[in-house]
């Protein structure tokens, strides 16, 4: 530990010594350049990063309203769902044709196996098939497990198929 104490004293006094050679002029520009280096130093570590934070602040403000805006739509939404009274595979089988003949008409088939049911798509709008799996979920509690669409040839609608699993007997 002395050797230690001995080599800061000496490089103390070696920086005594210089210190005291500088003439005024030159200690006052030192003084300036640690400063203009200290304030430099301060602003890069201390204030620019809290500034860019603060900037950005507004931006990630809206974003973060919009997610929970979002996620309490989806609470509230699957409330909803859970508050709807349990269905039988049966009725929600019933249903769900109910729903394919109503919104999808003579482009959609169903076919049913178990607890899977099949819908198969030929020339179904975007937004008749938007609407189909709205009341399929909501109504007939059935959950699209599978999809398999590609947009026609001619642009005018989706072909494909789209498996739904039914809620149990």
């Amino acid at each position: 530990m002395s050797k230690s104490n001995s080599g800061l004293q000496g490089l103390a006094a070696r920086f005594a010594a210089t210190w005291g050679g500088l003439a005024r002029r030159e200690r006052n520009l030192v003084l300036a350049a640690s400063a203009v280096v200290g304030l430099a130093l301060l602003w890069r570590v201390g204030i620019a990063p809290a500034l860019a934070t603060l900037r950005s602040a507004e931006a990630q403000h809206r974003s973060l309203d919009a997610q929970l805006a979002s996620m309490q739509s989806l609470a509230a939404q699957a409330q909803s769902l859970q508050a709807l009274p349990r269905t039988k595979g049966e009725d929600s089988a019933k249903t769900l044709d109910v729903a394919v003949k109503q919104h999808l008409g003579s482009t959609g088939q169903m076919s049913i196996v178990g607890e899977r049911a099949t819908v198969t798509l030929k020339g179904s709008s975007g937004a008749a098939l938007a609407a189909w799996l709205a009341a399929a979920r909501s109504n007939a509690r059935a959950l699209p497990s599978e999809a398999k669409l590609v947009q026609n040839a001619a642009r005018t609608g989706w072909d494909g198929s789209v498996v739904l699993t039914l809620p149990p007997p």
